[in-house]
């Protein structure tokens, strides 16, 4: 481990490494509310792993795809803290707009600020009347290079959340997009919507559900091969 820090619900990394590394997994992110929101998501299907913030060095996501910018958070944070990575890369796609912000979303307004973000996307949807959209998450699980198996276990899922764009703003809850998307078979905002029933229905929530059966695999294996190793 090369001293990345980070904390997340009361856990620091370094205390979390020190009680036992084969347990622990890093969030690769520096977004507190995602940090949540993953904790919140992934508690049950990884009951046992300890998922800790990140703290390290951001790196530069120049992939062309949801999938790939996942990769590249996640391969960098493994190689920074020596341990397994969970990252994702989400973002809105608007039909009306070819796709945008897509990849671009948490940059879209050039100030990574939720609230610039969702006021340009209200100025450049003004008057247009077909407002399909969807949110798109890809998550990806990352070991080690120093891990044999490391390519093995790269590995990468999306989630899609479809809706449309709202004319304005709805909702206290959620970050991002939330206030400004409203999911099909729903009448209010995503950011209207109970923790709960986001982390059952979300993109975030899609994508990781079908990924956390990798990650318990990985361990359950690892553990396997120390024991006949031992």
């Amino acid at each position: 481990m090369t001293g990345a820090r980070g904390t997340a619900g009361g856990t620091d990394l370094a205390d979390a490494t020190a009680e036992g590394a084969e347990r622990v997994v890093v969030l690769a992110t520096h977004n507190a509310h995602k940090v949540q929101e993953l904790q919140r998501i992934l508690g049950d299907a990884l009951a046992g792993i300890r998922l800790v913030a990140y703290g390290g060095p951001e790196p530069v996501e120049d992939g062309t795809t949801f999938g790939e910018n996942a990769l590249i958070k996640a391969r960098a944070c493994a190689a920074h803290t020596g341990l397994p990575a969970l990252a994702d890369d989400s973002g809105i796609a608007v039909d009306a707009l070819d796709g945008a912000p897509g990849i671009h979303s948490a940059r879209y307004a050039g100030t990574r600020d939720d609230g610039d973000n969702l006021r340009l996307l209200l100025t450049n949807m003004a008057g247009i009347v077909e407002r399909t959209a969807a949110f798109v998450c890809a998550a990806a699980f990352v070991v080690p290079a120093s891990d044999p198996a490391a390519r093995t276990w790269e590995h990468v899922e999306e989630g899609v959340w479809n809706g449309e764009v709202l004319t304005a703003a709805a909702g206290a809850g959620g970050f991002g997009y939330d206030p400004i998307f409203r999911p099909d078979g729903e009448h209010g905002s995503a950011a209207e919507l109970s923790p709960a029933q986001k982390d059952t229905l979300s993109h975030r929530a899609k994508a990781f559900a079908a990924i956390a059966p990798v990650v318990r695999e990985y361990f359950g294996t690892e553990r396997a091969e120390r024991a006949e190793r031992a």
